[in-house]
């Protein structure tokens, strides 16, 4: 029956793991894995050969876990974050994020409110309109002498002074507080990506390794047949026996 399947359909293949016949895009040889993946399928599927295909979805199963293997090698439990950027790779997915505009996508109108007055706080603008602001203030009850609503030294000055910073101190930490959220989260999108970048670059580095140790063996077969090929052209001929003379 399988014979018939791939007379009838020669752009066909039957995945040696499930056994489903599927077109040949969706199918990788064997042979053509890094050594890693090829180990840990040999150690599941002995029976299986080099010259096997089986589904690109199983070799992202079996990416996964020696990703996972490799990891928990080096540094012991797997955290959830090492087990999602191992999920990534193995489905071939992107893992970096905006981590700025995620967050500010996320604020409420209270984190906000508070980010631009903390924002405020600490620009240029700010100090001149708070300078100028005092300036008027003193220079208009020293002015109304007697009828001034805040006379020398100031007193309701001071109090309202006093309450801004008590207001503006909370206003600040809670922007700082925001921040230092927004940086942790950068972290871990940093640290994610270049965990997965050196995972990459190992698993290129293991199919390279495999490529060439492959090529090297065809090349040491096709050499040997060469060298054959030449030693049979290289013996002269064995010469014909004299024929026989007839007897008296």
């Amino acid at each position: 029956m399988t014979s018939r399947h791939h007379a009838a359909h020669p752009t066909h293949g039957v995945c040696a793991l499930s056994g489903r016949e599927l077109p040949w895009r969706e199918l990788m040889p064997v042979h053509a894995l890094s050594s890693g993946l090829v180990e840990l399928l040999m150690r599941d599927h002995p029976e299986i050969g080099l010259e096997a295909t089986i589904d690109r979805r199983e070799v992202a199963k079996l990416r996964e876990r020696h990703l996972r293997d490799l990891l928990a090698e080096e540094r012991g439990e797997l955290t959830a974050l090492e087990a999602s950027v191992a999920r990534s790779i193995a489905a071939a997915d992107t893992i970096s994020t905006n981590v700025a505009a995620d967050y500010a996508g996320g604020r409420t109108f209270g984190e906000r409110l508070s980010d631009g007055l903390a924002s405020f706080g600490g620009s240029w603008t700010f100090i001149l309109i708070f300078a100028a602001v005092m300036v008027a203030w003193m220079g208009l009850n020293v002015a109304m002498a007697a009828r001034a609503f805040d006379p020398y030294p100031f007193i309701l000055l001071n109090l309202v002074l006093s309450c801004l910073a008590a207001i503006q101190a909370p206003i600040i930490m809670m922007s700082q507080k925001r921040q230092e959220t927004k940086d942790r989260l950068r972290s871990e999108s940093d640290y994610r990506v270049n965990l997965k970048a050196e995972l990459e670059i190992r698993s290129l580095h293991e199919k390279i390794d495999h490529l060439l140790s492959h090529q090297w063996r065809r090349l040491a077969e096709i050499q040997e047949m060469q060298i054959e090929i030449m030693q049979e052209r290289a013996v002269p001929p064995s010469p014909l026996p004299p024929p026989e003379t007839p007897q008296a």
